[in-house]
């Protein structure tokens, strides 16, 4: 029985593509950020805090909105945010929190409730200006994504429970 084995070049091609992959991969993955002793880094000790936002959540167009501020740095995480570590370390483990839906992807039309949020301020030395809502399943992914930030407000959407993950 004769087993098949592509031509040398395309072999080639493959592992020159797999050792590209790899390098990509890696350099993605090293990032830029500078160590936490390092002076001009953003873990720089006695520095500002990498940052400061206003986070404002309505539960339905027309309330009143609730509003806090959040600092996150390297002297400690604070504001009137309800609960600043456990919101700074949600943002900080997000991949990309403040990115809005791609243009061109196709979202499921399903209502996740009338919840409205802004966030405005600077992210890790990055200005940030954007908004929440759970008007389709593309946006409420996006509000579940960060959603102990945005605090449990949930009227006509499904119910978190206390210190639970959101469900949809």
């Amino acid at each position: 029985m004769r087993t098949f084995a592509p031509p040398a070049d395309v072999r080639h091609k493959a592992g020159v593509a797999a050792v590209l992959g790899a390098a990509v991969a890696l350099a993605a993955a090293c990032g830029s950020q500078a160590a936490p002793g390092n002076a001009s880094g953003p873990g720089s000790a006695g520095s500002k805090p990498a940052s400061s936002l206003t986070i404002t959540v309505a539960a339905a167009q027309g309330a009143t909105p609730r509003r806090w501020t959040l600092t996150c740095g390297p002297s400690g995480d604070g504001g009137t945010h309800p609960r600043p570590a456990v919101a700074c370390a949600t943002l900080t483990r997000a991949q990309d929190p403040f990115a809005p839906v791609p243009r061109g992807v196709m979202c499921p039309m399903i209502y996740g409730g009338p919840q409205a949020a802004s966030i405005r301020g600077i992210w890790d030395g990055k200005r940030v200006a954007t908004t929440y809502s759970r008007v389709n399943g593309c946006q409420t992914a996006r509000w579940n994504k960060i959603w102990k930030v945005l605090g449990q407000i949930n009227p006509g959407g499904p119910m978190i429970p206390a210190g639970g993950t959101p469900s949809g």
